[in-house]
């Protein structure tokens, strides 16, 4: 196997396990919900921003992946999956707020899903400008992650708590995000950088959030924080 066949294998794996991290975050909305306290909303301080451009960054890859040349399983199915499970944690999102908010981003994750599944067999026409498209969502997806983790980053900051946020999620994708870099280097720069710049941005917010699960046990800030919040 050569290094493209070997990193694509490894991205597969890691991508498949975190999907059990993307998992992990919709079992524990599940068992918030089961829980019934009222003081323990489901979706305590999950950034919708922050999960709407985790789906949109699923998305384009699953769109990429089919619109380069060679067709890349090792890119398209995996997305396809995470794509899916995302617009799971966005339809609980909704459930849970009942905001306008909330039911447009789960609206928009069902329009989009049915459009770029449809681009899957439409035909070459939209292959053609598909990898132009996706490129582009790509570039604005990796801008709109760095503001949307950062979103999810300030609410933690803020409340001294990680809420209903799944640090399994974090790790699972982080792992992901590390063998994505490797195996767009393997592809070569002229067709794998935007899965580079994505997957460097979206590692470094996930160190962080991972960070601040430490942060939030040991800080006297993180603390006073959460007494207000009691209060």
């Amino acid at each position: 196997m050569d290094s493209y066949n070997i990193f694509g294998t490894i991205n597969t794996i890691f991508i498949i396990v975190s999907l059990y991290g993307v998992f992990s975050q919709l079992r524990t909305i599940w068992k918030r919900k089961e829980s019934g306290i009222e003081s323990e909303r489901p979706t305590a301080l999950l950034s919708l921003n922050q999960f709407t451009v985790s789906y949109l960054a699923y998305l384009s890859f699953f769109i990429y992946g089919y619109s380069i040349e060679p067709f890349n399983h090792y890119i398209v199915w995996p997305r396809l999956l995470a794509s899916l499970l995302v617009a799971f944690i966005l339809f609980e999102i909704w459930q849970d707020r009942k905001s306008n908010h909330s039911k447009s981003s789960f609206s928009l994750a069902c329009a989009t899903l049915l459009i770029a599944i449809a681009g899957l067999f439409i035909g070459e026409t939209i292959i053609d400008q598909g990898k132009y498209i996706s490129t582009t969502i790509i570039v604005l997806v990796t801008i709109l992650i760095a503001q949307g983790y950062y979103h999810q980053i300030k609410l933690i900051i803020n409340s001294g708590s990680t809420g209903a946020v799944d640090l399994k999620m974090s790790q699972f994708i982080f792992m992901m995000d590390i063998s994505t870099i490797a195996f767009a280097l393997s592809m070569g720069l002229s067709i794998g950088w935007p899965l580079l710049v994505l997957a460097i941005t979206s590692g470094i917010t996930k160190v962080i959030i991972m960070f601040l699960f430490k942060w939030v046990k040991i800080s006297p800030t993180a603390q006073k924080r959460r007494n207000i919040v009691v209060a």
